[in-house]
């Protein structure tokens, strides 16, 4: 039997972690991209979107549909309304737009899956900088389905009535958390958000919101291409603590908001749920590239 000299196995195995390290994100003009409709929510928490007598869609949501399937196809008209105040919102911000339509584009290389965000920068609203340091804050939040509901309702799970910019809220620290949220039990949303001053988060929502300490994100990186915003995040596959390990077969709840025009809290614009699959059917499929 010949034998490989052991300096000619070590090049080939230094070549081959080289080239893992340094795959290249895909080439997006090859990759389909789905328009998913972000409307502002105003204040309207999980405790309002499954109390019936406040929100006809609770019952629906009860036996098994999801937000999107009811009300993907009005997000804008809904959008509208509660930005203007007509509906949840006792605080209209003169301008806001009511909804961002967002090209969202996925792929994976068998180790690390690549998102891809485009949206054109919307009318501006009121003067007041919530947030004067971003313009653009991008946050994409996924479950590995064991959060109660959030394969109907998205990141709402995360959004509570008592939350610190809600009209009930008390406690000014009080940030997004989940119901019996626990990153032992794998009861939480992995969180990815990239800021437009060039800030990237890797965290968690379980008990309370985490932004960073995870160890999957590689790089998340976003410009403006003249009125065009375009945020792309790199993330392995497997990383620490709070991070959900992902697996090409396999679907997960996804959801992912826009903090617009120096917004902050919960001035944001949102989706509503959808899926991510890896080489599996889903809302946004990502495949191997």
């Amino acid at each position: 039997m010949k034998h490989t000299p052991p300096l000619l196995l070590l090049c080939a195995c230094l070549g081959l972690t080289l080239g893992s390290a340094q795959a290249a994100p895909p080439d997006w003009s090859k990759v389909t991209a789905s328009k998913i409709t972000l409307l502002y929510p105003g204040a309207s928490p999980i405790e309002w979107i499954t109390k019936g007598s406040d929100h006809s869609g609770a019952r629906a949501l009860r036996k098994g549909e999801s937000c999107a399937s009811c009300h993907d196809q009005e997000a804008a008209d809904m959008g509208k309304k509660l930005a203007s105040g007509q509906l949840l919102e006792p605080r209209p911000i003169k301008g806001k737009a009511g909804s961002v339509p967002v090209n969202v584009q996925a792929a994976h290389d068998g180790s690390q899956l690549y998102l891809r965000f485009s949206w054109k920068q919307p009318a501006g609203g009121g003067a007041e900088k919530m947030d004067p340091t971003n313009q653009v804050k991008l946050t994409l939040m996924l479950d590995d389905n064991k959060i109660e509901r959030a394969n109907l309702s998205g990141c709402w799970e995360s959004c509570h009535a008592d939350l610190r910019t809600m009209p009930d809220g008390k406690d000014d620290k009080k940030t997004k958390y989940v119901k019996d949220g626990n990153l032992a039990t794998g009861k939480y949303y992995d969180l990815m958000q990239w800021t437009s001053k060039g800030a990237r988060h890797d965290g968690h929502v379980a008990d309370k919101r985490v932004m960073d300490g995870g160890k999957a994100l590689v790089d998340a990186k976003g410009e403006k291409k003249g009125d065009e915003w375009v945020v792309v995040f790199t993330r392995k596959f497997t990383g620490g603590q709070g991070d959900i390990a992902l697996t090409a077969g396999k679907t997960y709840n996804f959801g992912f908001a826009i903090h617009d025009d120096h917004s902050a809290g919960r001035f944001h614009h949102v989706s509503l749920g959808h899926t991510l699959g890896l080489d599996a059917k889903a809302d946004i499929t990502a495949n191997k590239h």
